[in-house]
């Protein structure tokens, strides 16, 4: 649905895409991950055509960014990280003023729009100014704006900053409805634990390069062999720290009573052959199982750093 290639943006001499490469399903609710500064509201705007690349091709659904602009951005809807409403008009006039932007007047119109206004949650909002409303239901009205003109891909900038707990659970379940109905989505978001529960594939990108990019399943696959495989050892910890000791997969090992942390980048099938060693060497196991990792562990691993990201958890 969405093929970026060698995507390259210069700000005066600093590079804020630097050969960028991303692939987004049809279907997928991708999410875009990546600290401040990596090159992700560039990349956006690229997308959106409110920028311009300096090098590299953006593909969606088939058109060329640059070649056909007018086909590609009736595909998209796009919510922004900051966006501008005008206050001084009723929701229902304020959906309607963009729907004649699309063409959309009189009945077909007023039931487009009261389908996406009852379909955000604004369905009894339509006479109230917008200036009265609460920044999420601002949110809200934004994301249905953005879907009047039933595009395939809703690309969405940090759509939940800002807000309480409560309203981000309510955004999720209107993204989880938007996943259901096969709209393509892509969602760029500092809060990782919301997009390890929402999305179907993930990109990292760091210092304007995509560094990671896959399916959920294919990214926790990889975030369970970074996370240390914990071995409780209830007889022969020496045999087994010297097996691990000498183990090619074995990276790192620490030592915590009678419990070895063990960083063993082998898959599931190496697992089994190296615990079936130790049993071999007479060594007596009680526990023998992963760490369990999250999308915050391989993003701190990958990136190295954690500035700039916002890690909320929820009670």
């Amino acid at each position: 649905m969405v093929k970026i290639e060698g995507l390259k943006k210069m700000y005066g001499r600093a590079a804020a895409l630097d050969g960028l490469s991303m692939h987004v399903r049809e279907g997928a609710l991708y999410g875009f991950v990546g600290p401040n500064g990596a090159g992700k509201t560039t990349t956006i705007k690229i997308l959106t055509g409110l920028l311009l690349p300096d090098e590299g091709t953006v593909t969606i659904g088939g058109a060329d960014g640059a070649k056909e602009p007018e086909k590609t951005i009736k595909m998209i809807g796009y919510v922004p990280d900051f966006f501008g409403v005008y206050d001084n008009l009723k929701v229902s006039e304020y959906m309607e003023l963009f729907a004649a932007c699309y063409g959309l007047y009189g009945l077909t119109a007023r039931k487009r729009n009261m389908a996406l206004l009852e379909q955000v949650g604004l369905g009894e909002k339509g006479d109230y100014y917008v200036d009265g409303l609460s920044r999420g239901m601002k949110q809200r009205l934004c994301l249905a704006r953005a879907l009047i003109h039933d595009p395939a891909i809703l690309i969405m900038d940090e759509p939940t900053a800002g807000l309480d707990p409560g309203t981000r659970y309510e955004f999720r379940e209107i993204l989880k409805d938007l996943k259901d109905q096969e709209k393509t989505v892509v969602l760029s978001s500092h809060i990782l634990p919301e997009l390890s529960e929402l999305c179907t594939d993930i990109g990292i990108v760091e210092q304007g390069k995509m560094v990671l990019e896959g399916t959920m399943d294919e990214i926790l696959t990889q975030i369970n062999v970074r996370s240390p495989l914990m071995i409780s050892v209830y007889q022969g910890k020496e045999k087994a720290l010297g097996i691990l000791r000498s183990h090619p997969q074995v990276e790192t090992i620490a030592i915590r009573q009678n419990d070895i942390a063990v960083g063993f980048m082998g898959d599931q099938e190496e697992e089994a052959i190296l615990l079936g060693q130790l049993a071999a060497a007479g060594v007596m196991i009680y526990s023998f199982v992963r760490e369990r990792g999250n999308l915050e562990s391989v993003f701190m691993q990958i990136t190295n750093h954690e500035e700039g990201m916002v890690l909320i958890h929820e009670d």
